[in-house]
């Protein structure tokens, strides 16, 4: 039998779903069905993440939530509850599983408002995580204090639960490289990794490494994909991570909870992205926390968890 083509629509559907648009003051962001993903940012229509058009999928995890794990989990496989569990590689190349299981997954819009949208999205057991949670995460926008994050998590189901989570946004001044910014991180230790991303050893004191920006100074050449931790914090419990260039800078909390930031100049990346921005990833955990346990958390059934990040423009 011929099979026949239909007649081609006059609309799509973009790769990223639905679009959530907020604004407040000179701030605008849109968040996406997709993977819940922050897909832009601007402050008086200057972009301070790395954006990406709705048809487009998030560049090099640009803007993505990642959750029930960061970062990578050592050939997938860990112990948990008495059990031996193997979750799919989905960072091949290395062996890898990498930055958890909602970011392809379609979340759904519970709340909008003009300056704020709340996605959730049921994460079912699967091979390797048999567990159930009911996530959300809340965009806010405020006139004077910028974006605010708060990702939260339940768990729905009938066992305890391993969890951290994290979030990619990509800070960027507009510099074509972000070499010639300044970087302040208040982190007293930085984690050394192997050729595989995985931890190689316990945290190391910041003291006369590269990665030392307690300090604010220039990035210039130093290549930077390292979790940091002993974070100094304010008095809200805050830990700022702050980039400027001139009289124009971005400052990123992670409140309490988020013991890690990750921080990324993006050196092997396509050369379209490579240190043209700088991504500061907040984490409640680091790389491969479901098999050492470090800052890993057990969700006993029907108990909760939120964490809050956001980002704000530094005024001169």
């Amino acid at each position: 039998m011929m099979g026949f083509m239909s007649e081609p629509t006059s609309t799509s559907i973009p790769l990223t779903g639905s679009q959530y648009d907020i604004s407040a003051g000179p701030y605008r962001a849109t968040a996406t069905e997709l993977g819940a993903g922050l897909r832009r940012l601007s402050y008086a229509d200057r972009p301070l993440v790395t954006g990406y058009e709705p048809d487009q999928l998030p560049p090099a995890g640009a803007g993505q939530l990642l959750t029930p794990w960061p970062n990578r989990i050592d050939s997938g496989r860990y112990d948990f509850d008495g059990a031996t569990l193997q979750l799919e590689l989905s960072e091949a190349a290395r062996g890898n599983a990498i930055h958890g299981l909602t970011r392809w997954a379609n979340w759904q819009a519970t709340a909008h408002t003009p300056a704020e949208v709340t996605l959730a999205h049921v994460l079912h057991g699967r091979p390797g995580y048999p567990f159930c949670l009911q996530l959300a995460v809340s965009y806010r926008l405020d006139a004077a204090t910028g974006l605010h994050v708060t990702v939260s998590a339940t768990n729905a189901g009938s066992r305890p639960a391993p969890y951290g989570t994290g979030s990619h946004p990509y800070l960027t001044l507009d510099t074509p490289l972000v070499d010639v910014c300044e970087l302040e991180v208040p982190a007293s230790h930085w984690l050394p990794t192997d050729d595989r991303g995985i931890p190689s050893g316990a945290p190391l004191d910041v003291t006369g490494s590269p990665f030392d920006f307690r300090a604010p100074r220039a990035i210039g050449d130093t290549s930077l994909d390292h979790a940091l931790t002993g974070l100094a914090r304010d008095e809200d419990g805050r830990a700022w991570a702050r980039l400027t260039k001139g009289a124009f800078g971005l400052g990123l909390w992670a409140g309490p909870g988020y013991d890690w930031l990750q921080v990324f100049t993006g050196d092997a990346l396509a050369p379209a992205l490579r240190r043209r921005a700088l991504a500061v990833e907040p984490m409640t955990c680091p790389a491969n926390a479901f098999v050492t346990g470090e800052g890993r958390l057990t969700l006993a059934p029907g108990t909760s968890v939120s964490h809050s990040w956001g980002i704000e423009v530094l005024q001169p």
